[in-house]
């Protein structure tokens, strides 16, 4: 059986200032270390979180050998150009940054993103050696309606229709729309379905799919994450609010630390 090591991603949406930022890293940074320290590095996580731009620069230096990387929200389809307000993949690349959240169901919601830009945003982020954190999930009324392995497979196949074949270093994110942000969350058994679904799309485009990380974002925090996690093929979260507050992320870094190789 392969051994994937987990990935803990937090997303921090729109939610930073530099008072609020410090304190939190400085937290989760002496957290994470004593963590390493009890369990040994080579047990942990990877470990990741994606916060506003503005503050890149900053949460670069307050993260400076903790071990902890920084990753983005978004990026543009575009490589440079009169596009106002985007940010391109070298821009990203300038602040070290290697991950990328793409098609996250809040930017499909509200800057009606198409399963077609998203396939554009993954190859260009792939194409420049970073890493895309696709993110797929259908609503209540799509899994009320038995639509969620259509959906699944639609938003799957479609962001990875521009990569070459035998791709490898993409992560998936399965957030069930349902369950972001409301309390809700999918039963351990339920993700790993969706999650098992996933794989299998994995494996019609590649033969990495064993080793590549499907991630479950619905609303994971510290009392569900050791259940979730420990699904065969749960191999992290994308977390969302839980990502705020330094004890709770720590929590669930600790729920995946004995799951790795």
């Amino acid at each position: 059986m392969t051994v994937r090591r987990k990935l803990i991603a937090g997303n921090w949406k729109m939610n930073a200032s530099f008072a609020s930022n410090e304190e939190l890293l400085k937290g989760l940074s002496a957290g994470f270390q004593q963590l390493c320290t009890e369990a040994g590095k080579e047990s942990m996580p990877d470990v990741l979180v994606c916060p506003p731009a503005p503050y890149w620069a900053a949460v670069n230096i307050l993260l400076e050998g903790s071990g902890i990387e920084q990753g983005a929200q978004d990026v543009s389809e575009h490589a440079k150009g009169a596009y106002t307000g985007e940010l391109s993949v070298s821009m990203l690349q300038e602040f070290k940054l290697k991950h990328v959240i793409l098609g996250h169901s809040e930017r499909r919601r509200d800057q009606f993103q198409t399963d077609r830009l998203v396939s554009l945003k993954v190859a260009q982020v792939v194409q420049a050696g970073m890493t895309p954190l696709v993110c797929v999930g259908e609503t209540q009324a799509e899994r009320e309606q038995g639509l969620t392995q259509a959906i699944i497979k639609r938003q799957v196949l479609s962001a990875l229709s521009l990569l070459p074949v035998d791709f490898d270093g993409v992560v998936v994110a399965y957030e069930p729309i349902w369950a972001i942000g409301t309390g809700l969350t999918a039963t351990p058994e339920m993700a790993q379905e969706v999650h098992g679904y996933i794989r299998g799309l994995l494996e019609q485009r590649t033969t990495h799919a064993h080793a590549l990380r499907i991630l479950y974002g619905g609303s994971m925090n510290a009392q569900n994450a050791k259940a979730l996690l420990s699904q065969p093929d749960v191999d992290g979260g994308l977390i969302g609010s839980a990502a705020l507050s330094s004890s709770d992320f720590l929590s669930i870094i600790a729920a995946a630390v004995a799951r790795n190789p």
